[in-house]
């Protein structure tokens, strides 16, 4: 009896969840505005044989000279912006 209370509480949740989810990935699309001295700190691949990832932070025109698209990569690579 107390489980036919909970299904439609929970079936509203579940329902709700990937809409919830698809917003914030949309909010995050593309990388902050700033100067062009603001610089972006991205997640780069960790050396061969190493699991310790590593952050750089470069501006937008030094991530550009190594062939990285700041607006493209932020959404899954970005980590904070300063200066």
């Amino acid at each position: 009896m107390a489980y036919k209370a909970l299904v439609l509480p929970l079936s509203i949740l579940a329902a709700a969840s990937p809409v919830s989810a698809s917003v914030q990935e949309s909010q995050w699309s593309g990388a902050p505005e700033g100067t062009p001295e603001t610089q972006y700190c991205m997640r780069i691949e960790a050396i061969t044989g190493s699991r310790i990832e590593e952050v750089k932070c470069w501006t937008r025109a030094e991530w550009a000279d190594r062939g990285v698209d700041v607006d493209e990569d932020w959404a899954k690579e970005g980590v904070r912006t300063g200066g």
